[in-house]
Order: structure tokens, then sequence, then C-alpha cells
């Protein structure tokens, strides 16, 4: 079943997971979200679903204003051709619609392996920044935390340098 705002933010209460919500206009972007980020603290994402030719599935996880290469990153995750997944296979695999890819919907991953992966270089930071499902709100939690939250849904997430 897949879990609400509301009802992820009570399993981050739930497992001690100390975090806050700021209400926002609905973004598709990292680019319009970031102009709602002024009074939140810490770093933005940018989180990018992907199926490569295998169809193996990936969550990638990353400072919002990281550049990225495809074909390089496909290299460092272990990823054969990968192409953006379609709107009904991140429905499916994540529960969530395009603009709202976070690493929060792991609570929702439950028929379809997925791989999530964060960057070192995000979770050196104090504090990070994702949408809690939908795109018309940003919740900020440390870097352990989301550890902590990506265990308890039995994600354990593989961190490299993107």
């Amino acid at each position: 079943m897949r879990q609400t705002q509301e009802e992820l933010l009570k399993i981050l209460t739930d497992i001690g997971i100390e975090h806050t919500t700021h209400e926002h206009p609905a973004v598709f972007t990292v680019e319009e979200a970031a102009r709602h980020s002024d009074g939140i603290e810490g770093v933005h994402s940018k989180n990018l679903f992907f199926k490569d030719k295998k169809k193996k599935l990936f969550l990638v996880v990353t400072l919002a204003d990281k550049p990225i290469k495809i074909k390089e990153l496909a290299k460092k995750i272990g990823a054969k051709s990968p192409s953006f997944g379609k709107p009904d296979l991140l429905m499916e695999a994540l529960g969530i619609t395009p603009g709202s890819v976070t690493p929060f919907a792991a609570a929702n991953i439950k028929a379809h392996e997925v791989t999530v992966i964060l960057d070192e270089e995000m979770m050196e930071n104090d504090l990070l920044n994702f949408h809690p499902l939908v795109n018309t709100a940003t919740t900020t939690i440390a870097p352990r935390d989301l550890i902590k939250f990506l265990e308890h849904c039995h994600k354990s997430p593989e961190i490299i340098r993107i």
C-alpha cells in the first residue's frame, strides 16, 4: 500500500528520527524547488530514477546543484545503458509521481528490487532535504537518520562519490 505524507512523517517520528517539514507550492524541477528553499536549512537534493537494459532499477540521490553525466554515472553504479524510468514504472515501483522522487519512497518499495544510491558528498552535510512523498513539501533530516530510515525500510543504500 502506498504511504501518504502523513504516514511517512509518522514513521519518521515512530523510529526516533528528528525532522522538520516545510509546506510550499508544487514543484517539479530542482530549479522550481530552489525558489521555495529560503529559510530551509541544509542541502537540497536531486533524485533520479533509472531503469537499465537488464531491467534493474536505481534511485540515485545527489546534491541538487551537481551536474550529472549519465554515462559516467552508469559506470559508477553498474547500470547498463540506463534511461529514466517512465511515470507508470515510477508509480509501480516507488509509489510516487514525477516531481516527487525521493529516498523516502523506500517506504513504498514492495514488489520491485530498487538499488538506492546516495552521493557520498551529499552525505557529508549536516542536514538533507527531500520531498516527503509529495512535491508540495520539503522534509529536513540528518544524514545518519536517512540511513536509519532506509534500513528501517529494508533498503541498505550504497554510498558512492558521484
